[in-house]
C-alpha cells in the first residue's frame, strides 16, 4: 500500500479548505493521506459536523477507510478506494453547516466517477463564513463550464443559521477530463445583476431596502443594475432570513460575484452597500476571478489536461493554501507572475483521466 502523504492541517488558512482539499485530492488521485492539527487555527479546533460529514461522504464515494472520523478529532487518516463510484449518495449535517462546502469537498470526486451521481445535501444554504448555495450556482458553475464540467441542482428547501434544514440535490454527470481555461483578460462590464431575498416572517421592505442600498453603492459604474426583490415561498423556506446576491458578467465570459446576509439590528440597506463594496473592489482589483471563486479553481486547474492561467487581484490566503495542498498531494507546480497589482496563477495541470468514464463502457 501507498505511504501515507502527511499533511498539517495548522499551516496557512489552517481551517476546513486544508481539509476538503486534501480528501477529494486522495480519493481523486488514490494517494492515501495524513492530516493532523485539524483546523488548528479555529476557536473551536478538529472536526465540526460539516467536516465530519463531507468527509464521510467522499468514503462513501470511494470506498475509503477512514481513521479518526469522529466530532472533535484532530486527525484523520484517509485511505481511498481503487474507484469513485456512481450512485445516490445522502451527507446531512443536522446543523446549519454549509451545502456549499460540502459540494466543493464532493464535486470533483462526482465529476470523476464511473457513472452518474446524486448528492442529496442538507445542511445550510445561505449561512455565514461560507459561499451562499447561489453564488455556487451562479458565479462558479458558469466557470466551472469552461472546464468541460457542469452538475444540475434543485433547491427543494432552504436551510438557515441556526436550525438549518435545508435540501439540495445535485446531479452529475461524470467527464473524461477537465479542460485547460485561460482566463486572463476580463473584457468590460455586460451585465449586472441578482436576487434581494427575505424569508419566514421578515418583510418584504427588507428586501426593497438592500436592493436599494445596492444599487445606491453601483450607481457609478453607468451598467443598469437588475435585482429581483422577492419572498421565499413558506413552504421552501419557514425560517426567518434576509439576503442578497449580486453577480457581474463581461464581454469575455468572466463571471464574479458578491453576496451578504442580513442580520438581527443591521441596517438593510447598509447590507447591500457592503454587498456592493465587495463587487467594486473585485472590480477594481481587475481580476477575472473574485477572492471567493480564486481557490476553487486551484483543483480544478491541477487536474486539467494542458496550461491553465487565470488573473486575479490579490492571491488570498485561501488560494495560497489550496496552491499549498494541491503542490504537495497532486505533485503540480504553480506559478504566480506579478503584474503591477494584478497576479496571473498558472500550472500545468496533471492530465488526469477519468479511465471509468461511462461514455468508455
Amino acid at each position: 500500500m501507498s505511504e501515507l502523504i502527511d499533511i498539517d492541517g495548522s499551516v496557512l488558512e489552517g481551517g476546513g479548505q486544508i481539509l476538503r482539499l486534501s480528501v477529494s485530492f486522495s480519493a481523486i488521485l488514490g494517494v492515501p493521506i495524513r492530516v493532523f492539527n485539524i483546523r488548528a487555527k479555529r476557536s473551536k479546533p478538529g472536526l465540526a459536523a460539516q467536516h465530519l460529514i463531507g468527509i464521510k461522504l467522499v468514503a462513501d464515494m470511494c470506498g475509503a477507510k477512514l481513521k479518526g472520523d469522529s466530532i472533535g478529532s484532530t486527525e484523520i487518516e484517509f485511505r481511498p478506494g481503487s474507484r469513485l463510484k456512481g450512485g445516490h449518495y445522502v451527507a446531512d449535517t443536522r446543523t446549519a453547516g454549509s451545502i456549499s462546502l460540502l459540494l466543493q469537498v464532493a464535486l470533483p470526486c462526482a465529476l470523476l466517477a464511473d457513472g452518474p451521481v446524486t448528492l442529496d445535501l442538507k445542511g445550510g444554504t445561505n449561512a455565514d463564513m461560507a459561499p451562499q448555495f447561489d453564488y455556487m450556482t451562479e458565479v462558479f458553475l458558469p466557470v466551472l463550464k469552461k472546464f468541460g464540467a457542469r452538475f444540475d441542482f434543485t433547491i427543494h428547501r432552504r436551510g438557515y443559521y441556526p436550525k438549518g434544514g435545508g435540501f439540495v440535490s445535485i446531479e452529475v454527470m461524470p467527464v473524461k477530463k477537465f479542460l485547460s481555461v485561460n482566463m486572463t483578460e476580463r473584457g468590460n462590464i455586460s451585465r449586472i445583476f441578482g436576487w434581494s431575498f427575505v424569508a419566514g416572517t421578515l418583510p418584504i421592505k427588507l428586501a426593497n431596502e438592500m436592493s436599494e442600498g445596492l444599487k445606491e453603492g453601483l450607481q457609478d459604474i453607468h451598467v443598469p443594475v437588475e435585482i429581483e426583490v422577492y419572498k421565499e415561498l413558506r413552504e421552501i423556506a419557514p425560517n426567518n432570513c434576509s439576503g442578497i446576491i449580486v453577480v457581474c458578467e463581461t464581454s469575455l465570459g468572466c463571471v464574479l460575484g458578491a453576496d451578504g446576509l442580513g442580520r438581527r439590528g443591521q441596517d438593510a440597506r447598509g447590507v447591500g452597500r457592503d454587498a456592493a463594496g465587495a463587487l467594486r473592489r473585485g472590480l477594481a482589483a481587475g481580476g477575472c476571478a473574485d477572492t471567493h471563486l480564486q481557490d476553487q479553481l486551484l483543483i480544478y486547474m491541477a487536474l486539467a489536461e494542458g496550461k491553465s492561467a487565470v488573473r486575479v487581484g490579490e492571491i488570498t490566503l485561501h488560494t495560497k493554501t489550496a496552491i499549498h495542498i494541491a503542490e504537495k498531494v497532486a505533485q503540480v507546480k504553480f506559478e504566480v507572475i506579478e503584474e503591477d497589482e494584478q497576479n496571473i496563477i498558472q500550472c500545468n495541470g496533471i492530465g488526469i483521466l477519468n479511465k471509468y468514464y461511462p461514455g468508455n463502457v
